[in-house]
């Protein structure tokens, strides 16, 4: 059974391409049906029609309430007909009438550990914070987005990275988006065989 993936993303896109690999490769029973980007310029967007996936970018107009917007985009995930919706880069916080209607099947990629660097520059936040003498270390958190709350859904997956006295905020960045590759393939992975017991 081929599991449907939609990616919402607003950048680069590197965790999309894990994905995307895992898939063609077998490692993943899935297959992403949709990416969808809510800034025109995500290189994500390249990434996706390299893959034969349809790539969308679904602006909110100025019209637009931020609930409006978030309906229209449920509206328009529901007719992909998703198993999972992940939230791979993502950089809008998703409303109950997003969230609504998709209840345990909207997943997050968050670089930090759970209750720590809720929000964006969450590595370079670390990294200013381990150079306090604040903290020893990071990670990489993948969880459920059941509410609007930021980066504190119920917890699928975390993985420490380690920061080293000879890191460079770059060299951390490149640890972290490594470990974010790995821990958010597997993470689906599990959903997908029933690892995990969190059931649409």
């Amino acid at each position: 059974m081929i599991s449907r993936l939609v990616v919402l993303i607003s950048g680069n896109g590197s965790n999309l391409q894990a994905i995307l690999d895992a898939c063609a490769s077998g490692e993943l029973p899935a297959s992403v049906v949709c990416v969808i980007s809510n800034k025109a310029d995500a290189y994500g967007l390249v990434r996706a029609k390299n893959a034969g996936v349809e790539a969308v970018y679904f602006a909110k107009l100025a019209s637009e309430t931020r609930q409006e917007y978030d309906k229209r985009l449920a509206d328009y995930v529901t007719t992909k007909l998703p198993d999972y919706i992940i939230l791979a880069g993502w950089m809008r916080i998703l409303s109950s009438s997003f969230l609504s209607s998709f209840p345990n099947r909207v997943i997050n990629l968050h670089p930090a550990l759970p209750n720590t660097f809720p929000g964006t520059h969450a590595i370079e936040r670390a990294f200013e914070s381990y150079q306090r003498g604040e903290i020893k270390y990071t990670g990489v958190m993948v969880h459920l987005v059941p509410n609007e709350g930021v980066d504190n859904g119920p917890v699928l997956a975390t993985e420490i990275v380690p920061i080293y006295k000879e890191d460079t905020l770059e060299s951390l960045e490149i640890r972290v988006h490594q470990t974010e590759h790995r821990i958010l393939v597997q993470t689906i992975k599990n959903l997908l065989t029933d690892k995990i017991r969190f059931h649409p």
